[in-house]
């Protein structure tokens, strides 16, 4: 799965996800077994570090993409990210085209971008360094998160930014930088959401979200969305024990 994630990203193939925030490799088990075709790896706001990351890569192995979302779009966070071996990495509040620009470059060996040469993981820890320095600027994902109303207002210039595979929609920060945290179902913030669709879709991007509603979940499907995060793995131990409690006190 995760050799073929990129092209099936750019297919525009609806690939389903989840949120993994816990540094619990058995958490990854669960989801390959339960089919999800990728996990999105919250290093932004989960205490996780890359050590921990690396685990949870190694636990998902082939049979599911793991795409990091890193805490900023900086070099260092990149390529210490990259060298363990993702299917690929999201890059949060990219809000202009430089911003874009400045996350490919990060991502790529020469000569298309800067990337620095370590030796890592996705390395197979230096007994197949060259081969990966050839291949791997084709191999893995670049998805940037739109997810401040200036990235809205900058769609059209961060949807033509080359190297670009995939805009992934943060609607609660989409709303925080409205004035309206959390409220992800206002009309304005509809209207903006719609508005990167519509350029995502002339552009021929891929578009992807998160949401914690499976009928929005849907919706989003239907409507030309294809890289869907759905709930998180905190969420639905929440749900699951809340629900098991309230049916054994029914």
């Amino acid at each position: 799965m995760t050799a073929s994630f990129r092209q099936a990203l750019l297919s525009r193939k609806v690939l389903w996800g989840t949120l993994v925030s816990l540094a619990a490799p058995e958490i990854t088990e669960i989801m390959v077994d339960s089919g999800y075709d990728w996990l999105f790896i919250d290093m932004e706001h989960a205490p996780l570090e890359v050590k921990d990351v690396q685990r949870i890569l190694q636990a998902g192995g082939d049979a599911i993409a793991g795409i990091i979302r890193l805490p900023s779009n900086d070099p260092v966070q990149i390529k210490k990210a990259l060298d363990i071996d993702p299917a690929g990495i999201m890059l949060p509040m990219v809000n202009s085209a430089e911003d874009a620009r400045n996350a490919v470059r990060w991502s790529k060996y020469p000569p298309q971008g800067t990337r620095s040469v370590g030796v890592g993981r996705v390395h197979h820890y230096g007994a197949k360094l060259q081969q990966t320095i050839d291949t791997i600027n084709e191999a893995t994902a670049i998805v940037v998160q739109v997810e401040h109303i200036q990235a809205v207002q900058n769609i059209e210039e961060i949807v033509a930014v080359e190297g670009v595979d995939a805009i992934l929609i943060g609607p609660y920060d989409l709303s925080a930088s409205m004035g309206i945290p959390g409220k992800v179902s206002d009309p304005s913030v509809l209207a903006a959401i719609d508005k990167v669709r519509e350029a995502c879709q002339k552009n021929g991007m891929p578009l992807g979200i998160f949401t914690a509603s499976i009928d929005y979940a849907r919706q989003c499907a239907r409507n030309g969305f294809s890289l869907i995060a759905v709930s998180t793995d905190t969420l639905m131990l929440v749900e699951g024990s809340r629900q098991l409690l309230t049916a054994l006190k029914a």
